[in-house]
């Protein structure tokens, strides 16, 4: 995976609503390519929000 496939990944991971199968598929990767590239998600875990996108998420939020 790309440098800008895995920022992606971890972007769309944020999402709680978004699966790892379906991310995957968008980025046209295994879920175990996935799972290789994103370490965070072997614990179970998933990417918190940086300040940027959490500012970004609420902007969006605010918005709708």
């Amino acid at each position: 995976m790309s440098a800008e496939q895995i920022r992606h990944a971890r972007a769309m991971l944020a999402d709680p609503e978004a699966s790892i199968s379906s991310i995957a598929k968008l980025l046209g990767v295994s879920r175990t390519t996935l799972y290789k590239y994103v370490p965070e998600l072997k614990a179970g875990g998933r990417p918190a929000l940086g300040v940027g996108q959490l500012t970004t998420a609420l902007e969006a939020a605010e918005s709708h």
